[in-house]
C-alpha cells in the first residue's frame, strides 16, 4: 500500500483535480462500531454525491500474537478503538454528512473546524500498522520481578521470576530453579504466562 501523505489524492479519483485537497482527519465513533461506521460513511457520501471528496477510510489495526491451547495464534487488534481515519476534502456540507453518520460522535481536534493530521502523524500510524504485520507484538507485557510459568519449550512446567525484559526482541530472561540452583533462561513472550 502506498503511504498516503496529508495532501494525497484519493484512490481511483475520477478527475485530475479530484482529491487534490484531501487531508486525513480522525473521526470519533462508538467503540466496537468502527467497521459499521466505515461502511455507513461510505454509503452516506455516495448517496449524497460526495464520494469524490472522500478518499481512503482506514481503521488502523496491528497484528498481535498470543498462545491458545499451546499454539501461537496471530490476531488483529485495533490500534485506536473508537476512532476511524478518513481522507476528506472537508467543507461544511461534508462535515455535516460525516457528523450525522450513525454512531459517529464527532471529529477529533475540535468543534466545527477539525484539525487535519500532518503527513508525519499519518506516516507514523501506517508504519506502526505495517511493522506489526511483519513482526506481530505479543498481547501480554511483562516487567522485572513478575512471577511466570513456562508453558512451552524444554522448561515447560517450571516457574520463575523475570530478571530482564527485551521488548525489541520480545524475549525475557527468567530465573528458574533447577536442581536447587537459580539458572537464567532466555524465553520468548509466548513461552510464558503470568503465574497465578
Amino acid at each position: 500500500m502506498a503511504e498516503p501523505k496529508g495532501q494525497a489524492a484519493a484512490p481511483g479519483a475520477g478527475a485530475e483535480d479530484a482529491g487534490a485537497n484531501l487531508q486525513w482527519y480522525i473521526i470519533h465513533t462508538y467503540s466496537r462500531y468502527e467497521n459499521k461506521v466505515k461502511q455507513s460513511l461510505r454509503s452516506r457520501v455516495e448517496a449524497l454525491g460526495m464520494d469524490d471528496r472522500v478518499g481512503e477510510i482506514l481503521i488502523p489495526t496491528e497484528d498481535v500474537v498470543e498462545m491458545r491451547n499451546g499454539k501461537k495464534v496471530t490476531t488483529k487488534r485495533l490500534l485506536y478503538p473508537g476512532y476511524v481515519l478518513a481522507q476528506l476534502d472537508l467543507d461544511d456540507d461534508l462535515w455535516h454528512a460525516v457528523k450525522n453518520t450513525p454512531r459517529v460522535t464527532g471529529f477529533v481536534g475540535g468543534g466545527h473546524s477539525p484539525t487535519p493530521l500532518t503527513s508525519d502523524e499519518v506516516n507514523q500510524i501506517l508504519y506502526r500498522q505495517q511493522t506489526s504485520e511483519e513482526h506481530p507484538r505479543p498481547t501480554v507485557r511483562f516487567a522485572r520481578n513478575d512471577r511466570v510459568s513456562i508453558v512451552d519449550g524444554p522448561f515447560n512446567g517450571f516457574s520463575g521470576t523475570v530478571e530482564e525484559v527485551n521488548a525489541e526482541r520480545n524475549t525475557l530472561k527468567v530465573m528458574v530453579t533447577i536442581f536447587g540452583r537459580g539458572t537464567p533462561v532466555e524465553l520468548e513472550y509466548f513461552q510464558v504466562r503470568r503465574a497465578r
